[in-house]
């Protein structure tokens, strides 16, 4: 009886260490949040990963142009111009002399701040017109929606234009433009969104315990809100960047001496099918750029996508 007492207790010596070895070899299991599966779907678009990759190139350009650009790109060498690309010019030079490389890399910055800070602004209108058409419905809703109504009717391009002659040119009036005519999509996406999420069990459970309109505006409906406005505001900023080349092209822009690819293309025109490169590389970055944003709106419409999900 004793013998076989030892060996049991032998036994389960032995074999205690193995489920000890056993347990720790079992894997746990990783909890995956929503945002990291957002970030997975995203990544997992390859086109999202490029357009991600040419955005941070232009970011990163417009925040070290001056150490990127060879040349001061408002300087004018009166015996260097029209040089065609090489001879110590990368991508030639203009009518005045000035590098055009230079004025390029010079260029993102102002497509930078004028793509990010008007689509910003409309975002900041539009959320909270759409919050409150969304939430109150009713008067409120019509009221606000025939609001956007009547921004709709204008033409980006000519109210933008309307603007910046009251305003004068400048980059605050071509930021401002692009956002006064940019705020109603924003503000229906959003609305569009509240209506099915206003209703549900969160909300109603919200109210139930007594929240105001503001904490269950922005605790719980704007969050839940937001996944269309921030896919919208991707593909928006490329298109922010378009108008302003085109205004500074029609002359109602920045000034002419900045360094813009708008205004480098107004100075191409008068030499189009003579000196091409003037124009084709500023329009080569505005193309590189759009798509950029393209892209990544695209993988966060997907990524965001609840039915996708």
């Amino acid at each position: 009886m004793t013998e076989l007492t030892k060996s049991a207790s032998v036994a389960g010596d032995a074999t205690a260490p193995a489920q000890g070895a056993n347990a720790e070899a079992e894997p746990a299991v990783a909890r995956v949040t929503q945002w990291g599966e957002i970030r997975h779907r995203f990544l997992a678009n390859k086109l999202a990963v490029v357009g991600l990759g040419l955005v941070l190139l232009l970011f990163l350009t417009a925040i070290f142009a001056p150490l990127i650009a060879p040349q001061d790109p408002l300087a004018q060498d009166l015996t260097n111009t029209l040089q065609d690309p090489g001879n110590g010019h990368l991508l030639g030079t203009d009518a005045l002399g000035r590098d055009q490389f230079s004025r390029i890399i010079y260029g993102t910055r102002i497509a930078v701040i004028i793509g990010l800070a008007s689509i910003v602004l409309a975002c900041l209108i539009g959320i909270v017109i759409g919050a409150l058409a969304g939430y109150f419905g009713r008067a409120t809703d019509s009221v606000l929606m025939r609001i956007a109504d009547v921004f709709f009717a204008f033409p980006l391009l000519i109210g933008a234009i309307v603007i910046i002659i009251v305003m004068g040119r400048g980059i605050m009036p071509v930021i401002i433009s692009l956002a006064v005519f940019s705020w109603p999509t924003v503000s229906r996406l959003l609305r569009s969104s509240i209506l099915s999420v206003r209703e549900a069990d969160y909300v109603l459970a919200a109210r139930a315990l007594g929240a105001d309109t503001r904490r269950i505006i922005l605790r719980h409906i704007i969050p839940n809100s937001i996944a269309a406005v921030m896919a919208y505001a991707a593909f928006s900023v490329g298109g922010a960047i378009v108008a302003e080349a085109s205004l500074s092209f029609l002359g109602v822009g920045v000034s002419p001496e900045v360094p813009e690819w708008g205004n480098m293309l107004a100075a191409a025109k008068d030499f189009m099918g003579v000196k091409d490169f003037l124009w084709t590389y500023p329009s080569i970055a505005i193309v590189l750029t759009v798509l950029g944003f393209v892209f990544v709106g695209d993988g966060l419409r997907d990524a965001l996508d609840p039915k996708l999900r």
